[in-house]
């Protein structure tokens, strides 16, 4: 997306002020930590409105927070982390504003165990155009039988908002437009919006308390078909947690919180860059998973360790996965961080982490050489039983130098292409538009995480999944709570 323009910034630091730009300005493009790649916080002639100085954790006490939607992930996950809780659907990019995450739907990591953003948004405040403030809570509005929302504003006018009639690819990650549901929440209606409805102010979401332990492992295997066997096996013997409740006393399961996965070229480029620290991987390793299982409070992960060494194998959640990698045959040269070694399991995240900024720093030298190169990377999700056809649909779809990472668990992986040319780049965004019919033909979604924003490539997607008529009944949404095309215009759909 190439460099854009602002008429007029503003950084407000209450809801106030934000009203104040609703009711002043002809157009607004609101922005949070600019951590997208969709070209969403891109503005083109509109007056910015920045959230960054809405930055004020309000309350963490329990199972709940309420903060400005300008507070970071990392800001928020401190705050739980003393009140002795976790903010489980956080995405990677701890740097990220939690309102950007709010509009994106954003998922991370853990998203196989606790959902993603929309289950744990309990409530929200939003400006629409016109500086209405809307106060919403869920379960306190639903859409009526008929498929429509009676949106009451505080000057007593009420509008009238039909949900979409088009059905969501049935997967766990979704930044693919409105969401539309028989009965839906209206709260549901502006997660995911990417900033084209109202601009959030204020987020209270749910935290899980108390915060479980942790035991993180990097394991080294031989092949992709070796790590999908492994996956599919943990993700069998694993519980889940729907709807944001607490984690089911399910006997003998395994709590596992999340697996990510780094493909053969993602292990090349760690070597190349020396970023794999003080691990040492297997020279036969072409695939790795980190994976995260929950230890349950008063579990001392260590004295489990040594009772599996002493050849426990009991429903113990650290002995029976300990079995698990022993049986597969991994166990030797896995990677291990304990509850409570905070340096560790930085260390092991750094290591998935240097991925795209590995990726990044070969697209910037190869930028230097021709400014028309770009980012060509593809954010995707199919049931988990379609993941292995997805994969091949990745490889198979050009010849160009692919990297490919993401969240396994969830069937979400991120296929990264790495051009030398303008020509490759080309070529990239021509196969993520088949990666994309592929996904959608598995049952998938070709928008998992990140959102659609101003990127063609994304709002063809977006338009292939749903039709132009499913376009055409996200635009009546936004006409009827923002008539005068005031937000974020050309975000999701062209102005």
């Amino acid at each position: 997306m190439p460099g854009g323009h602002a008429a007029r910034v503003y950084l407000p630091t209450h809801e106030g002020h934000v009203a104040w730009v609703l009711r002043n300005e002809p157009r607004v493009l609101a922005i949070g930590a600019q951590s997208s790649l969709t070209g969403g916080a891109t503005p083109f002639g509109e007056a910015l409105l920045a959230t960054e100085r809405m930055d004020q954790i309000l309350e963490v006490s329990g199972d709940r927070a309420v903060v400005q939607s300008g507070v970071a992930l990392v800001t928020l996950q401190e705050a739980a982390r003393q009140a002795g809780a976790f903010y489980p659907p956080a995405p990677t990019y701890a740097g990220a504003f939690v309102g950007g995450t709010v509009s994106t739907n954003a998922a991370g990591a853990a998203t196989w165990r606790y959902g993603t953003t929309r289950q744990w948004v309990r409530a929200l405040r939003v400006v629409i155009a016109g500086g209405w403030v809307l106060a919403l809570r869920r379960g306190e509005v639903r859409a009526s039988e008929a498929g429509t929302f009676a949106v009451e504003l505080p000057s007593g006018e009420q509008r009238q908002v039909a949900v979409p009639t088009y059905v969501m690819p049935n997967v766990p990650k979704r930044s693919a437009g409105y969401h539309a549901e028989p009965g839906m929440d209206l709260v549901d209606l502006f997660v995911g919006a990417e900033g084209t409805l109202g601009v959030i102010t204020e987020i209270e979401v749910g935290l899980l308390h108390p915060a479980p332990q942790v035991l993180a492992c990097l394991v080294p295997l031989v092949s992709e078909a070796a790590g999908l066997a492994l996956t599919t096996t943990l993700r069998d013997l694993s519980c889940r947690v729907g709807e944001g409740l607490a984690p089911p006393s399910e006997a003998g399961a395994l709590p596992i919180r999340a697996i990510e996965s780094m493909d053969a070229r993602c292990l090349q480029l760690l070597r190349e860059d020396r970023a794999l620290g003080a691990v040492s991987l297997p020279a036969s390793t072409g695939f790795a998973l980190l994976i995260q299982v929950e230890v349950p409070p008063g579990l001392d992960a260590h004295a489990e360790l040594e009772r599996f060494s002493e050849g426990a194998r009991d429903t113990s959640p650290v002995t029976r996965f300990l079995g698990v990698l022993h049986a597969a045959g991994v166990l030797d040269h896995a990677e291990g961080a304990l509850p409570g070694d905070r340096a560790r399991h930085e260390q092991l995240a750094a290591i998935r982490e240097a991925v795209p900024v590995a990726v990044n720093h070969r697209i910037a030298a190869a930028k230097r050489l021709d400014p028309r190169i770009h980012k060509c990377a593809a954010d995707m999700i199919v049931p988990f039983e379609g993941f292995a056809d997805a994969m091949q649909a990745y490889r198979g779809a050009s010849q160009l130098d692919w990297a490919i990472w993401g969240h396994i668990s969830d069937g979400n992986v991120h296929p990264n292409a790495i051009p030398t040319s303008y020509a490759d780049c080309e070529a990239a965004q021509r196969a993520i538009l088949e990666f994309g019919r592929e996904v959608a033909r598995l049952g998938g979604c070709p928008l998992s995480e990140h959102g659609v924003g101003r990127n063609a490539i994304k709002q063809e997607l977006l338009r292939e999944l749903y039709g132009d008529s499913g376009i055409a009944q996200m635009r009546a949404v936004k006409a009827a709570l923002d008539p005068q095309g005031v937000l974020a215009p050309g975000v999701l759909f062209s102005a």
